[in-house]
């Protein structure tokens, strides 16, 4: 762990990036459905939104997660640091409860309007490919970082769990935004306790019943506890479409109006049927 710990700002990258390439290939292999629009396109907009992401984040909230994950276990602050657990006790639970947290999160981000305002722009995405998984606006991202330090610290997460959950978080997020058609008994045995494709899909569909649903990122068990979970679209994966009716399901927005996007209000009010 502690190697871990020393080489994370190594690690975390390096494991993104590789997944990110691997997921990349296999959806060219075994796509879940036809491409909406040019890879070139949805690449450029979706990287540019992950490198000012990255940017607000280290000038805005340089501590992160795991900079707070290490002052709560070096000051002795939160919970898990005042109880008696076994390590891997504590471990477990953290990795339980982040999830849970993110889960909680998402579904905020869905029914409180000034959130669903900035999470919009994640649902505008007309086809979902790996890139998908960096779509978010940068407010949403400082506030769920905000959140997430938040936690960390209140419940005094072991710095090892917070790094690992990060790993995860990042990685099933590139997995399951992508547009990759599992065998069917493989996705069977793997939605019993994660999200796959096929599941997370589902949500970025533009019915609202759908989109309502789904909210995991990685355990499935909370949408299965929680009633939120669909287990298949209305219509066919390869006829679904993608995205949000106020914005239009034919056209990617520019960079620059997913950026502003917050401050806009749908001039297709009759066709937004997400509330």
């Amino acid at each position: 762990m502690e190697f871990l710990i020393n080489y994370q700002h190594i690690i975390r990258p390096s494991v993104f990036v590789a997944l990110f390439f691997l997921f990349a290939l296999a959806e060219t292999r075994l796509p879940l459905s036809q491409r909406k629009t040019s890879r070139l396109r949805q690449w450029s907009t979706n990287i540019c939104l992950a490198i000012i992401n990255s940017l607000f984040l280290k000038l805005l909230v340089p501590l992160l997660a795991v900079g707070v994950a290490l002052y709560a276990n070096e000051h002795k602050v939160g919970l898990f640091n005042q109880l008696d657990l076994p390590y891997f006790v504590g471990f477990i639970l953290s990795l339980l409860l982040l999830d849970l947290l993110i889960y909680v999160q998402h579904l905020l981000f869905h029914k409180v309007p000034f959130l669903w305002r900035l999470h919009r722009m994640h649902h505008t995405e007309i086809g979902l490919d790996v890139s998908s998984a960096l779509r978010f606006h940068p407010i949403e991202m400082i506030l769920s970082m905000l959140i997430k330090m938040s936690f960390v610290l209140l419940m005094g997460v072991p710095i090892e769990a917070v790094i690992i959950f990060e790993i995860l978080l990042n990685g099933f997020a590139l997995f399951n935004h992508s547009n990759l058609k599992l065998p069917s008994a493989l996705d069977k045995l793997l939605r019993k306790l994660i999200v796959t494709p096929e599941v997370h899909w589902i949500h970025h569909s533009p019915i609202s019943q759908e989109t309502n649903s789904n909210y995991g990122f990685n355990l499935i068990i909370w949408d299965k506890i929680f009633s939120t979970y669909i287990d298949k679209p209305q219509i066919g994966y390869k006829q679904m479409q993608q995205g949000l009716y106020e914005f239009g399901l034919n056209k990617s927005l520019t960079l620059s109006q997913l950026l502003i996007l917050p401050l806009l209000t749908s001039k297709n009010k009759a066709n937004n049927d997400h509330k």
